[in-house]
Order: C-alpha cells, then structure tokens, then sequence
C-alpha cells in the first residue's frame, strides 16, 4: 500500500507541508505535474490580482485624502472670506447710520413731479418731425 496525506489524520497544515515534502522525495507520494502547475499559475494570478487590487486600493484611497485636503482648503478660504465681507457689511452700516440723519437728500422732500419731468428743446424737432406725425 501506497501513504498519502489523505489517510494521514494530522491537524497542523505546516506539519502536512513537510511531509508531503517528504514523501515526494521518497517518491512513496504519486503527483500529476500538470496538477501542480496549474496550482501554481493559479496562485502566481491570484496573487498578482490580489496586489493590483490592493493598489488599486491605495490609489483610491490616495485621490479621496488629497480631494478631502483640497475642500477643507476651500472650505476654510470660504469662511475667511465670509468673515471679511461681514465685516466689511458691519463697517458699511455703521457709516450709512451715521450718515442718515445729515444726509439733506433724506431730509429734503422730493421735487414736485414737473421739474423731474420738464420738457427739454432736444425733443422738440424729434416730435415735429413729418415722420412722427399720422
């Protein structure tokens, strides 16, 4: 009878490694190459797919850090420029109350309606002119 690892009942898989490794070089363990090389491509392409998605991964990761410290920028000069303007509203509003009461424009009741809208000579050969006319 032939040993294999099959029949073998023990649990630690590093102790199954090395005796699989040593029934092949006893060659008591029969092997199908094209089995193991098969395996073994499949793991090297598991492998490089694991890796490019990590990478992919850590790209991702990369852009979201760099474009969250580009909008706390952004986000930061907004309120720099909020709080300036603000300020720049309060000084306006302060200058404009305490401007009001000498402010004659304010105080000074508005012309009657016929100076604002007095006729001027300009518009006189506009309105004589026989295109005007019916």
């Amino acid at each position: 009878m032939i040993w294999s690892l099959e029949t073998c009942a023990l649990p630690c898989p590093r102790v199954l490694g090395m005796l699989q490794s040593v029934l092949q070089a006893l060659g008591l363990q029969k092997r199908d190459s094209s089995d193991d090389m098969r395996k073994v491509q499949r793991r090297e392409k598991n492998r490089i797919a694991a890796q490019k998605s990590r990478l992919r991964q850590t790209q991702k990761a990369d852009t979201l850090h760099l474009e969250s410290e580009d909008l706390e920028r952004q986000n930061a000069a907004l309120r720099r420029e909020i709080k300036q303007l603000t300020e720049e509203m309060k000084h306006f509003a302060s200058m404009l109350s305490s401007h009001e009461p000498l402010c004659s424009i304010l105080t000074c009741p508005p012309p009657p309606p016929e100076v604002l809208y007095a006729t001027h000579s300009f518009h006189q050969p506009h309105i004589s002119s026989p295109r005007f006319q019916h």
